[in-house]
């Protein structure tokens, strides 16, 4: 009867916290402050200024601040009026999700002002809006499955070696595919693929070899939460998640870093937060496994047989000899 309740409310416990973690992201999405950039002459940039509200943040500025501002991915959108002509410019490099709502948004600025859109960025396949997101959770995956593996084959030695030919190989294997869907990268955008790779290997290796299978119950959740954090801007997401998931998840960082790595922008941030991950990986790697807490070694003889007390004269138990005595 215990055991039946116990495993019950596990089990309800477990939905509540994936329901949380993974459906609740997307049944919250709502935008709020999408910062947008508008070009155009005084009496025109008043009125769009006046079409500022909770879901948006627009800002004026000239040609040339607008497009940096696009350009260092502060803003999602830009549009720029000029006499009979609006014009919205997007950035590839930026989150698909904010450029959707940017798009929308502006295009309804420029229709509620009475002049044609005309809209100008780089043809993006959906393969490509879907590459940096599917890299970053197949390199994890792979890591994952290669250290568990590892446990349930109960390897001992070259662990770290393990670990740095996975990272190689998962890599090899996830810009073969995605060149199969016709996804190409920039030789910088495969580096830094590489070192997300070899990071997630090693931090996984480094807990499994503490943590054993039970690594599974952290390095799992982590799978299937982060990915649904990591798809959408965090304008987009509700504040709780915000601070408590997008703003620390790996997935976030090597997803934004990949994507801005395919249309040759440049990353700093990034480089630093997997060099970080690698680092804590080779310290677990580094230090010795724990003995379970309250539980002492018992020092085995030399043959590998543990002494329960058997006496040699008859091959019965000592207690037991001294009974029927």
């Amino acid at each position: 009867m215990r055991t039946a309740l116990v495993t019950a409310v596990a089990g309800a416990v477990v939905a509540f916290l994936l329901g949380l973690l993974t459906f609740g992201v997307q049944a919250t999405v709502h935008p709020h402050d999408i910062p947008l950039a508008v070009v155009a002459p005084p009496p025109i940039a008043e009125r769009v200024r006046a079409a500022d509200s909770a879901e948006v943040d627009i800002r004026t500025a000239t040609a040339d601040e607008a497009r940096t501002l696009l350009a260092d991915k502060e803003v999602y959108g830009v549009l720029e009026i000029s006499p009979g002509q609006a014009t919205i410019r997007l950035n590839p490099a930026v989150n698909p999700s904010g450029t959707q709502v940017a798009q929308q948004v502006l295009t309804g600025v420029a229709q509620g002002a009475g002049l044609p859109v005309k809209t100008e960025t780089q043809a993006v396949s959906a393969a490509e809006r879907t590459a940096p997101l599917a890299a970053s959770a197949l390199l994890w995956v792979g890591g994952m499955v290669a250290g568990l593996l590892f446990v349930v084959l109960k390897g001992r030695r070259h662990r770290l070696l393990a670990a740095l030919t996975t990272a190689v190989l998962v890599e090899g294997v996830v810009v073969g595919l995605l060149a199969w869907w016709g996804v190409t990268f920039t030789t910088e955008a495969m580096t830094f693929m590489l070192a997300v790779a070899v990071s997630f290997a090693l931090l996984q290796a480094g807990l499994f070899k503490h943590l054993g299978i039970r690594a599974m119950g952290v390095l799992g959740l982590l799978y299937l939460m982060a990915p649904a954090v990591a798809g959408q801007v965090p304008e987009l997401l509700n504040p709780a998640y915000k601070a408590v998931l997008w703003s620390w998840t790996p997935f976030r960082f090597s997803t934004e870093g990949l994507r801005s790595l395919m249309y040759d922008s440049s990353i700093s941030t990034e480089w630093w937060v997997f060099g970080g991950i690698a680092l804590v990986g080779l310290v677990l790697l580094a230090m010795k496994k724990a003995e379970l807490a309250g539980k002492e070694a018992q020092p085995d003889r030399a043959d590998g047989v543990v002494d329960v007390g058997v006496d040699q004269a008859d091959g019965l138990p000592r207690a037991e000899r001294q009974h029927t005595a």
